[in-house]
């Protein structure tokens, strides 16, 4: 059920950096190891919505109707541009300084969730992606649909973590003065302004 060519394609499909990847990251260097291991978990679960809708057929029923489509689209870019404006505006962010507050781990697992809930470019993967990998006879194909997500977000929750111990690696050499800082709150919020641009022109095909 599980194959090779599924396993590798799955892999490029995580590993290619996308809005969840870029908040793991951002977390990360401005928060520290732990919280990046917290927005990995919730960009993970923010999958969980996409996965049971496709399942059931809600998110065919979905991108079959435009306006639904166009609706979570909308939001989904309001969300970045949202995230955008925070990052923008937190001068603390991305400063070493062991005395900061702890972590607001719920505050920070329900804005990942939300990331990627909002993303419709998920629910379009697991319609045109997951069924290229499963058997067309297979007795219980919706058993068979939640074995494959269940691997994909695993995988995905594996490389984010990984992404947020790579970005915590460089923390303390990338972030020495507050030129630096600025400069990476700046690009942080820019890139989160193009992914919602890029998200705005996604089409509700697959």
């Amino acid at each position: 059920m599980i194959s090779l060519e599924f396993l590798v394609t799955s892999l490029v499909v995580v590993v290619t950096p996308g809005t969840g990847v870029l908040l793991t990251v951002s977390t990360a260097l401005s928060q520290g190891r732990l919280a990046g291991v917290y927005a990995a978990m919730g960009c993970t679960l923010g999958i969980l919505p996409h996965m049971l809708a496709a399942g059931l057929g809600l998110a065919a029923a979905m991108h079959a109707g435009s306006l639904a489509f166009q609706a979570l689209k909308v939001l989904g870019v309001l969300y970045l541009l949202y995230l955008a404006v925070l990052t923008w505006r937190d001068r603390t962010a991305f400063t070493v300084d062991e005395a900061r507050p702890p972590v607001r781990v719920w505050s920070l697992v329900t804005k990942a969730i939300l990331l990627n809930s909002l993303n419709p470019k998920l629910s379009l993967f697991f319609l045109a992606f997951l069924p290229q990998f499963m058997d067309a006879s297979a007795a219980q194909p919706l058993v068979a649909f939640g074995v494959l997500s269940a691997v994909f977000m695993t995988m995905t929750l594996a490389v984010f973590v990984g992404y947020g111990m790579l970005a915590h690696g460089f923390r303390s050499i990338v972030i020495q003065t507050p030129t630096v800082q600025a400069g990476l709150r700046k690009s942080f919020a820019v890139a989160f302004v193009f992914m919602a641009a890029r998200l705005a022109w996604t089409e509700g095909t697959p």
